[in-house]
């Protein structure tokens, strides 16, 4: 499965037309730690595997945690129809459910489930997104994610800038966590005009229809309470056309407990996990060792209960990616051992206060050419 990843992404690359960075070359001693953890997450997955032999059923797996993640949705959203749970319990379980769908899209984005299959294989893709609406098209998101793998941290990373990497840490880089649709607005004015354009329209395709739907509805939604809101505080009734019917208000709010408000929380997690696990411009192009940090404080378990402990295991599949999510988990106590000897960082809350940048005496530097990118 490495191997298959690795050849994806020289393809990818060779399709551009080759990246735009210069492929730095690694120091002699961080090649050493990475062929050292590499070797030893490895074999602890050989070990897993040897010891459980279900796993060897892959495919299965991933399409049974697929139908449990929907069907668990899908119940908790019906219990909240019923009256049975109330909307503050409601929003929360299924966001948990939503966090398995956005492993399992990525996994397979590396090909990892029905791999020889192409149906399965891209019906699975096209439900881990109806899970998620709000997200790209996990097509697309393919060609960023390979891309990311080969240059992650880099000008041209655009998977992780795009969900903030190396902004600095203001309340605006939150709202743009939450908003992914604000994001790409606010974004296109840090880029030369004469690419603005083409900009908007890629992110338009990679969007539709899904995400364009979900985020044409939600602030539209946002837009008619914080018109009522305002009109409540100074007294005044506002005459909303004919169609604004308080039924369709009402079906509104129940599509925001039900898919808004999940969907919002799930991606703001992961968002905020991992454009702050991973480093950005000042590391070396393709160092595994100062990619990733390792986020697996006591202060992150409430973003992690909702994106599926990404920070504590997302740094191992820098270094091994044939694992799916759930052998990382699995794989994480031997893993982290070794990286924490060979020089991965843990819990480096600096990276908040330094833009993400690996060195603070790099930040000021590195953000001008940021922006300017």
């Amino acid at each position: 499965m490495s191997s298959l990843s690795e050849k994806l992404m020289s393809q990818s690359a060779k399709a551009e037309g080759g990246s735009r960075i210069k492929q730095n070359s690694i120091n002699a001693l961080d090649q050493k730690r990475i062929a050292a953890i590499k070797t030893a997450v490895l074999a602890e997955g050989d070990r897993i595997r040897a010891k459980y032999p279900i796993l060897k059923h892959q495919d299965a797996i991933g399409m049974l945690i697929l139908l449990f993640s929907m069907a668990g949705a899908v119940l908790t959203g019906w219990a909240y129809l019923e009256g049975v749970l109330a909307w503050y319990v409601t929003i929360p379980v299924i966001a948990i459910f939503l966090s398995f769908t956005h492993e399992l899209e990525h996994d397979l984005i590396h090909y990892m489930y029905f791999r020889k299959n192409k149906f399965m294989h891209n019906l699975m893709m096209a439900l881990v997104w109806i899970c998620r609406p709000s997200t790209i098209n996990p097509w697309a998101r393919r060609h960023l994610h390979l891309h990311h793998h080969k240059h992650s941290g880099t000008e041209t990373d655009l998977e992780e800038r795009a969900i903030t990497n190396g902004e600095r840490f203001t309340p605006l880089r939150l709202l743009m966590m939450l908003d992914l649709e604000l994001s790409v607005v606010l974004r296109v004015f840090k880029i030369p005009r004469n690419r603005r354009l083409k900009m908007l329209m890629m992110g338009a395709a990679g969007n539709f229809p899904l995400a364009s739907a979900f985020w044409v509805s939600f602030h539209a939604y946002v837009a008619y309470w914080a018109i009522e809101a305002a009109a409540w505080a100074v007294g005044y009734s506002v005459p909303w056309p004919a169609f604004v019917t308080p039924e369709l208000v009402a079906t509104a709010n129940t599509v925001a407990v039900l898919i808004f408000a999940p969907n919002l929380l799930r991606s703001f997690s992961i968002n905020f996990i991992s454009s702050n696990m991973h480093y950005f411009g000042d590391i070396e192009d393709g160092n595994f060792v100062q990619q990733c940090q390792v986020l697996n404080s006591k202060w992150f378990i409430i973003p992690h209960l909702f994106c599926f402990n990404f920070g504590s295991t997302h740094g191992i599949h820098h270094f091994v990616v044939r694992d799916p999510f759930y052998i990382r988990q699995m794989t994480a106590k031997k893993a982290h051992e070794v990286m924490r000897e060979n020089g991965v960082r843990f819990n480096d809350l600096g990276t908040f206060k330094r833009a993400n940048r690996w060195s603070a005496n790099e930040q000021g530097q590195q953000e001008a050419g940021y922006q300017a990118a």
